[in-house]
């Protein structure tokens, strides 16, 4: 297991909480770029397929997490923005 590359993964990840729980209670895309979060998920892919092909351990759980909380948060976003647009 790559200590270094967990522990950047769990930097990144403690992130995602508090953006999610921003993105609910403002119920506003202001401050977001959905190209970023489709990035950063990309990113995430390839780090997962890295994973997987040349080197399959526990550090591939940290990626399926944050994958799936930038996941949460790309839901989010158009959830607001369909809010948005009805008021």
């Amino acid at each position: 297991m790559n200590f270094l590359e967990a522990g950047m993964l769990i930097c990144f990840g403690a992130s995602w909480p508090i953006d999610i729980y921003k993105s609910l209670k403002s119920r506003s895309t202001a401050g977001k770029s959905v190209l970023f979060m489709f990035v950063l998920n990309a990113g995430y892919i390839f780090g997962m397929l890295n994973k997987i092909i040349n080197n399959p351990d526990i550090v591939l759980v940290l990626y399926i997490i944050n994958f799936l909380m930038v996941s949460i948060d790309i839901c989010l976003f158009y959830r607001n923005r369909r809010i948005e647009l009805m008021t």
